[in-house]
């Protein structure tokens, strides 16, 4: 076989050619796609690397926020509680305030009903021992004990304040000394009677004798709105309004 050279230089620049057509037509638009492949390849891992780091940003606040949210429930619910015992507590206190308050009352009520039974007991004693008294002073009353009292009032005349005194000193002539006796006094007892009173008044007295058997045994003196007592019926009256006063009381 012989070499042909304008055959193998043809060839050449067939090959020469071909080349040309490859890099021209082929090369370049495969390493351009190539580029621009690679290009988009890693415009993508550099979106996905964006996105996950975007995602991670966006997982650590969401992590940051749970432990945020946590600690606000562990806080809302810890005060919470607080706020729950201090109006538990201030219930209690106003339950017991309450209590207390009642427990007082019903003291009280219970104190004033005691008060009122033994205020009651006591005037019912003092009622009876009123009408002991009454039945009692009753059977007593006779002369003789009126005598006593007369005798008892002719030794108190001269210790009687003074203001009692001066009304009998200021009395005029017109003006009476009313003796009113349970019994009838004879005239030695009514003329000791008119003495003892000239010696108080420090002059004459004018005086007028009644019966009343109501006074049971004793004597008033009146003269005017001035009275001296000494009576049984007297006492027993002083005796019953010393007891409604203390029933007030």
């Amino acid at each position: 076989m012989e070499f042909d050279g304008t055959t193998f230089a043809l060839e050449i620049i067939n090959f020469l050619v071909l080349v040309w057509l490859l890099q021209h037509f082929l090369y370049k638009p495969v390493t351009t796609i190539i580029a621009q492949r690679q290009a988009g390849i890693e415009k993508a891992l550099a979106d996905a690397q964006a996105t996950r780091s975007e995602a991670d940003a966006i997982k650590r606040q969401y992590e940051n926020r749970a432990a945020e949210w946590g600690q606000e429930k562990a806080r809302a619910s810890q005060q919470m509680q607080q706020e729950i015992a201090a109006e538990r507590s201030r219930l209690m206190t106003a339950l017991q305030a309450s209590l207390d308050e009642e427990r007082n009352k019903l003291r009280a009520v219970e104190q004033r009903r005691a008060a009122e039974q033994r205020q009651r007991l006591e005037a019912a004693a003092r009622a009876e021992g009123g009408r002991f008294a009454a039945c009692l002073l009753s059977r007593l009353a006779s002369a003789e004990l009126e005598e006593r009292i007369r005798r008892l009032l002719l030794d108190e005349l001269p210790q009687l304040p003074e203001q009692q005194m001066q009304v009998l000193r200021s009395a005029g002539q017109a003006e009476e000394v009313k003796i009113t006796s349970a019994y009838a006094l004879d005239e030695a007892q009514r003329a000791g009677l008119v003495a003892a009173l000239d010696r108080l008044a420090q002059k004459p007295v004018a005086c007028t004798f009644e019966q009343d058997p109501e006074l049971m045994a004793g004597l008033r003196l009146s003269l005017g709105p001035w009275m001296l007592r000494a009576s049984l019926l007297d006492e027993l009256k002083f005796f019953a309004e010393a007891d409604h006063a203390g029933t007030k009381r």
